[in-house]
């Protein structure tokens, strides 16, 4: 299944080498773990990590992606082999992105599925609060959001929606810290949305996340055979995955119930975090480890689909939504629906 067969490794200064058929994990020169190649579809490294020469043609040769992002999980390369995909999806695909109105469409759909997500986010919250004042709180900025759901089919253009985005954003930003624990808020405070780099804990949990998300989004996308940089929502520029930005807007709402739980549950400490020169704040060590295995397991939690109306591993969705785009792209009377389960 595509969410069990991504190695992640966060280890500094592992190297990784190619042993016949098998990915060999090796640290201060000791091997630590052996993993056949035809287990993996992808390898994913954080920080400063080595690789074989061998290796990464062996995992070009067999379709494996090899992506290499920062400390922080910010990306900075993927090595993968020959493009893959239906030409005349791909075609039709950048027919539509040249068509403003079907683009502003799919953004917008983009959008309100980041928006319900986040609002059932605040009202849960709001349920589950035990002081009258912050639940309150919690539910005025449900209401905020509706007002901005409410909004969306009158943005005339991109850059009208993407000031609704921006803002419905700043308002769910607010009132996370409301939905953190009363004793851990002082070690996992967030002052509005940070990044590059994170200025806070609650920050660096969030991109080291993001990242992980971002980059099962793009891996879904390719395997659809649609193109990850040509987006809709998201301006295109070079170097930028501009459709996985978009299709993972959905789903930053489940990146941050896992750091939620994750900071609720002691599972993380302000120890396992370091700030850096400069001001940022970067998610350490073991810590890694802690995050990466817990998004492994959210990833196998069973939902219900809402337009399959199945069961589904977590992990799976975008593998489904993204297949989802690509009928919209191809059929006009498939408009694209995002992920907001009921």
């Amino acid at each position: 299944m595509q969410l069990l067969n991504t190695l992640y490794i966060t280890t500094p200064e592992t190297y990784l080498r190619l042993d016949n058929d098998t990915l060999r994990v090796e640290v201060d020169r000791e091997t630590k773990l052996r993993v056949p190649l035809h287990h993996l579809s992808a390898v994913v490294s954080f920080g400063h990590i080595g690789f074989s020469a061998p290796l990464m043609h062996r995992l070009a040769g067999d379709g494996i992606a090899l992506v290499m992002l920062d400390d922080n999980g910010r990306f900075k390369a993927r090595l993968e082999g020959g493009v893959s995909g239906n030409v005349l999806l791909r075609q039709a695909h950048f027919q539509r992105v040249a068509d403003p109105a079907f683009a502003l469409d799919v953004a917008r759909a983009c959008v309100a599925g980041k928006i319900k997500n986040t609002r059932q986010v605040l009202q849960r919250g709001a349920r589950e609060s035990k002081q009258p004042d912050e639940a309150k709180t919690l539910s005025r900025l449900a209401d905020d959001l509706a007002a901005s759901l409410r909004a969306l089919p009158a943005a005339p253009n991109l850059d009208v929606l993407r000031g609704l985005e921006g803002e419905a954003a700043r308002q769910y930003f607010s009132g996370l810290n409301l939905l953190v624990r009363a004793d851990r808020r002082e070690a996992f405070q967030m002052d509005g949305r940070t990044r590059r780099p994170p200025r806070d804990r609650f920050n660096a949990l969030l991109s080291f996340l993001y990242a992980m998300w971002m980059n099962d989004c793009r891996s879904a996308l390719e395997a659809a055979g649609l193109d990850p940089q040509v987006g809709f929502l998201h301006a295109l520029r070079p170097g930028r995955a501009a459709l996985a930005l978009d299709l993972m807007e959905e789903f930053r709402p489940w990146a941050d119930r896992l750091a939620l739980t994750l900071i609720n549950r002691g599972q993380l400490e302000a120890k396992d975090f370091a700030l850096r020169e400069g001001g940022g704040v970067l998610l350490e060590g073991d810590a890694r480890k802690t995050v990466v295995v817990a998004y492994q397991e959210r990833k196998r939690d069973e939902i219900n689909h809402p337009l399959l109306a199945q069961p589904m591993a977590l992990g799976l969705v975008p593998f489904v939504q993204a297949r989802l785009l690509a009928r919209a792209l191809r059929d006009d009377g498939a408009p694209y629906v995002p992920f907001v389960p009921k």
